[in-house]
């Protein structure tokens, strides 16, 4: 069975549909829409309308197998992993409109700072109202460890990472610093009122976690308000975290990882675990790279209910991971080999599983039961 798959050009690429077995679930993979020049994120405005992010600066419409370039998004500094990046809508956008974009922004010079803007789709599929509604607070090279995902919290607030930056690792325990953080903020990005911080002079209002080092894959459970990411780690290292208020997630002072040039402990490290920073609920080995996630509520995976599914850039897989009271206790590997880098992993809102892949040809898939 062919799927209908469509590139840039609005032609059909033949893919083979393909089923695929897992534990408890029989899948059924299609590409659907590519190929995109390093796709970032999904994001959905219905069931048949899709946004998907470039990292060169695009941000393009999926709808009934047609690819639209949206015009009059900000300007980006595409370079090293820097560009366009998350992609997400308000929850209210049936009556606002707002759709929300990160990205990295120059200063002029070489320098970045992870940004969020929000704006409108017009009647002709531009970019309009832009405003930029949040900077952080230092730029910075090279151009890595933006951090970048967004996601909503039940009560309203908006959850957006922000990355160490890459060539200063400490910076994520300055806590005057957005380097390295979980921030929460309003809608309009302003502060909420009742921000761990936000009556201390010394720390950066915005902050509600600290001490991570590229936090890439970030969801809310929405019947529980639990908040879970997963984060590079230095060769290995990677991480799964449950995100309490005001704590300190421990990088670069607190490391399961090793240092890219001696193998050797990172240099910054002090320990594998220390009083008063939080120990990752789970360490990905090997290396996974953790780069989207999504916790699965559909009635299309019921064997799956309350899994988190997190995608791998490195590892090219998704792994399954069941929780029991903050813990995993399985973890099992899918579509190991069947599409490449794995950037983002979203539910959709007709139940099925989205998957974006990196690479100068990324394509979206979908992931459903199989019948």
């Amino acid at each position: 069975m062919q799927s209908d798959a469509y590139n840039s050009n609005g032609e059909n690429d033949e893919f083979e549909t393909r089923t695929l077995g897992s534990q408890y679930v029989e899948m059924e993979l299609d590409r659907i829409a590519g190929p995109f020049e390093h796709p970032w994120s999904v994001a959905f405005l219905s069931d048949d309308r899709m946004l998907v992010t470039e990292r060169p600066g695009r941000l393009v419409i999926v709808e009934n197998g047609e690819l639209t370039t949206v015009e009059g998004t900000p300007e980006v500094h595409a370079s090293g992993q820097g560009g366009m990046m998350d992609v997400l809508p308000h929850p209210d956008y049936e009556e606002n409109g707002w759709i929300y974009l990160t990205y990295s922004k120059s200063n002029g010079s070489d320098e970045t700072a992870t940004t969020l803007v929000r704006g409108r789709l017009d009647e002709n599929n531009s970019f309009v109202d832009m405003e930029e509604i949040f900077v952080q607070n230092r730029y910075s090279s090279p151009g890595r460890h933006y951090g970048s995902r967004l996601v909503w919290h039940n009560d309203g607030t908006l959850l957006m990472s922000v990355g160490d930056r890459g060539a200063d690792p400490p910076r994520a325990q300055a806590t005057d610093d957005h380097a390295g953080t979980l921030l929460r903020l309003n809608d309009d990005g302003s502060v909420p009122d009742d921000n761990p911080f936000v009556n201390d002079p010394d720390v950066a209002n915005e902050i509600y976690t600290y001490g991570h080092r590229n936090i890439q894959g970030l969801i809310v459970n929405q019947e529980t308000d639990e908040i879970w990411s997963t984060e590079h780690g230095p060769r290995g290292g990677d991480e799964l975290n449950y995100h309490q208020a005001g704590e300190n997630y421990g990088w670069p002072v607190v490391t399961l990882g090793r240092d890219y040039g001696s193998e050797g402990p990172f240099p910054d490290a002090e320990a594998r675990t220390m009083e008063g920073m939080v120990d990752p609920v789970y360490e990905f080995l090997p290396t996974h790279a953790p780069s989207g996630l999504a916790l699965v509520t559909s009635d299309q995976f019921p064997a799956w209910e309350g899994n988190l599914l997190a995608g791998g850039l490195r590892s090219e897989r998704i792994r399954r991971l069941v929780l029991y009271e903050n813990e995993v206790i399985h973890d099992e590997e899918l579509l190991l080999g069947e599409v490449g880098r794995i950037r983002d992993v979203r539910q959709g809102p007709d139940g099925n599983i989205y998957v974006v892949t990196d690479s100068d040809e990324g394509y979206l898939y979908r992931v459903s039961a199989a019948e």
